[in-house]
């Protein structure tokens, strides 16, 4: 009896050892999170509610106010129709080129359990963009998109006696030109990423696939994609975050910061320019916090959407 009452003693003061070691652990690491993520959304909640300027220690308090105004603000509502567009095309496109190219990379050799000759190398010229600032990006873009002589997409055009396209100047083209832009600088991640991805793919599988007769388009499709499922979930999650994030490369390219006309403006920019030009700190965080649900939400639609199987290998 006296042996039992001593092995449950021990079996609990190590579990409350246990307890508090793991809690030790956690504690820095929750507090640094409330501190600055939990802290930082409910203060954006609460300005939200008030008139605030940014110079007032009091601000007013208005309630609901500053969302029955967004109801009707038509700038806002195009700004979220733009997203709404880069939200479903900028994932999609980014994601068939990386698939494209990165199993091009790991089985467009001879054979399909081979890759192309200097796929190293091609990983290193697709990951470049990657190192550039977003600003830089949006600088260099201006100067491809230039209307005249010396754009580089123009000038030949204008060479050849034809009218040069204003790629941000038409209020038609301009958000389309943003989208190709945006593709082109995040595609190289993942085709690095779906690289990877496919390089633990064993390759007897593709070997016995081809074997049975199965031509590339099958084994992407039925071997490669499969196994590669998960990666290309949180690939469409982080790229829909990212088009609903969208900032800096339309504040830098475009005329007005999301001109003309509005005809490229986005949640973020429409969030700054109430904050930061019209200080309008109380409605920008109304903007701020519809622009976080929007951005719950897909996330959580994505995940169940996509949500399937797991394969196992």
């Amino acid at each position: 009896m006296a042996d039992r009452t001593k092995r449950s003693f021990l079996g609990n003061r190590a579990a409350l050892t246990r307890a508090r070691f793991i809690a030790g652990f956690l504690a820095a690491p929750v507090l640094l999170y409330l501190v600055y993520v939990i802290s930082p959304y409910a203060q954006a909640f609460s300005i939200a509610m008030t008139d605030w300027r940014g110079v007032s220690a009091h601000p007013g308090f208005v309630g609901l106010a500053n969302f029955e105004r967004l109801l009707g603000d038509g700038v806002f509502w195009t700004a979220v129709r733009h997203n709404g567009l880069l939200l479903v095309l900028m994932p999609i496109g980014t994601l068939v080129i990386a698939l494209f190219f990165a199993f091009l990379l790991n089985a467009g050799g001879a054979t399909a359990a081979s890759g192309v000759f200097g796929a190293r190398f091609y990983r290193v010229v697709f990951f470049f963009p990657q190192g550039l600032a977003v600003a830089i990006v949006a600088v260099l873009f201006q100067q491809v998109f230039r209307p005249d002589g010396s754009g580089m997409l123009n000038a030949p055009l204008i060479a050849l006696g034809l009218e040069p396209v204003g790629f941000l100047s038409d209020p038609g083209v301009a958000l389309w030109s943003i989208l190709g832009v945006l593709v082109w600088q995040a595609v190289g991640f993942y085709v690095v990423l779906f690289s990877a991805g496919m390089a633990s793919i064993p390759r007897e599988l593709y070997e016995a696939a081809e074997i049975d007769g199965a031509g590339r388009g099958r084994l992407f499709f039925r071997v490669t994609l499969p196994l590669l499922w998960d990666t290309v979930q949180v690939g469409w999650i982080y790229l829909g975050i990212a088009a609903l994030d969208v900032f800096a490369i339309v504040w830098v390219m475009t005329a007005e910061h999301g001109g003309p006309d509005h005809a490229t403006t986005v949640m973020a920019a429409e969030i700054y320019r109430n904050a930061f030009q019209y200080f309008k700190f109380g409605y920008a965080s109304a903007m701020g916090v519809v622009l976080f649900f929007f951005t719950v939400a897909f996330a959580a639609v994505a995940l169940r959407l996509s949500r399937r199987e797991r394969v196992e290998f």
